[in-house]
C-alpha cells in the first residue's frame, strides 16, 4: 500500500519522491511526460502516467494517503481545469492534501511585506488560476473532512536550474537602482518544507510561505550566480528600457514585486533551512 502519492512528479516531486523513500515510505509519483516517469522510476518510485488534460479512465484511490499535488494549471481560464478534473475523481479520504501553490497569489505589493494574512490580490492570469486552485482544494477538501495544507512558493532554484545560458547569452538585467525585491527557496529546502508539512499535526487547514527570507532582486541574483561561476555579469537596461525589451511572461513576473515573510514556515513547521545564505546555495546547485 503505498503511503505517499505526488501528483505533478517533475522537477521538485522526483526529490520529494526520493526523500519519502529515503524515510522507507511506499510513493507513487504521477507524471505526464515521459521524461519524467523515467526519473521517477530511477528513484526508486511507482511511476503511473496520468494526463490531465483529457477525461480520466479510471478513479484514483488515494485512501490514507498523503497527497501532493503540483500540477500547474492550463495556460488560460479563470479556474485550474486539472486540478478540478482530478478532485473529481478522486475515491478514498486521503490523510492530508498538500497543494503546492505560488507567491505569485499576493500580486503586485510595490516592495511591501506579505504573510499568510495578507489578502490576495493576483494579476496575472496564471495566478488568478493558481488561487482559484487553493480555494477548490480548500473547498474539497472541507467537504469530504480531509485534511488540507497550502505552500506558497517563490521561484525554485537547485541543481539544473541556475540561469547559466542567460548569462552566457548575455541577456539584460534592470539596473540594480531600479530592480526590486525578489523571492526564491532552493529546491532541497523546499522539499524539506513538504515533508514537514506533512508531518505536522498543526499544518492542517494552514497556509505557509516557503521561502528562504532573503529578498535579492533579479538582478543581484545574476550578479551572485556570475560572480560564483566566473562568467560577466548581465548588462544592465533601466526598467522603462525592460519592459519594452522582455517578453510579456518575462514582464510578467518582474512587474511585481513583494517581501515575503516566512516565520509561520519556521516557527510552525520547525523547517531548518539549508540555504539562508544564497550563494551558498548557489554553488550547491553547481
Amino acid at each position: 500500500m503505498h503511503s505517499v502519492s505526488i501528483v505533478g512528479c517533475g522537477y521538485t516531486g522526483s526529490r520529494l519522491a526520493e526523500r519519502w523513500l529515503n524515510s522507507k515510505q511506499m510513493v507513487r509519483g504521477f507524471a505526464t511526460r515521459i521524461e519524467s516517469l523515467r526519473q521517477v522510476t530511477a528513484v526508486g518510485a511507482d511511476a503511473r502516467q496520468l494526463n490531465l488534460d483529457v477525461p480520466l479512465p479510471a478513479p484514483i484511490d488515494f485512501d490514507g494517503q498523503l497527497v501532493y499535488y503540483s500540477v500547474p494549471p492550463a495556460p488560460d481560464g479563470r479556474h485550474d481545469a486539472r486540478l478540478e478534473r482530478l478532485l473529481e475523481h478522486i475515491v478514498g479520504a486521503p490523510r492530508r492534501l498538500i497543494y503546492l501553490s505560488t507567491t505569485g497569489v499576493y500580486g503586485d505589493c510595490a516592495g511591501a511585506t506579505v504573510d499568510e494574512e495578507s489578502l490576495p490580490l493576483p494579476r496575472s492570469g496564471r495566478a488568478v488560476r493558481r488561487l482559484a486552485a487553493e480555494n477548490a482544494v480548500r473547498a474539497w477538501a472541507d467537504s469530504h473532512a480531509v485534511s488540507w495544507c497550502i505552500l506558497r512558493i517563490p521561484g525554485i532554484y537547485g541543481p539544473g536550474r541556475l540561469p547559466l545560458e542567460r548569462l552566457r547569452r548575455r541577456d539584460p538585467a534592470i539596473d540594480p537602482g531600479e530592480a526590486t525585491p525578489g523571492n526564491r527557496i532552493h529546491v532541497d529546502d523546499l522539499v524539506t518544507a513538504c515533508v514537514a508539512a506533512g508531518h505536522a499535526a498543526r499544518a492542517d487547514g494552514r497556509i505557509y510561505n516557503v521561502t528562504d527570507g532573503s529578498d535579492d532582486s533579479l538582478t543581484s541574483y545574476l550578479q551572485r550566480v556570475a560572480r560564483i561561476v566566473d562568467l560577466p555579469p548581465p548588462p544592465l537596461i533601466s526598467r522603462a528600457e525592460a519592459e519594452k525589451t522582455f517578453n510579456a511572461t518575462s514582464w510578467s513576473f518582474l512587474s511585481e514585486s513583494r517581501r515575503v515573510d516566512n516565520h509561520r514556515m519556521l516557527n510552525e513547521l520547525d523547517v531548518g533551512l539549508a540555504y539562508r545564505d544564497l550563494d551558498a546555495g548557489i554553488r550547491a546547485s553547481l
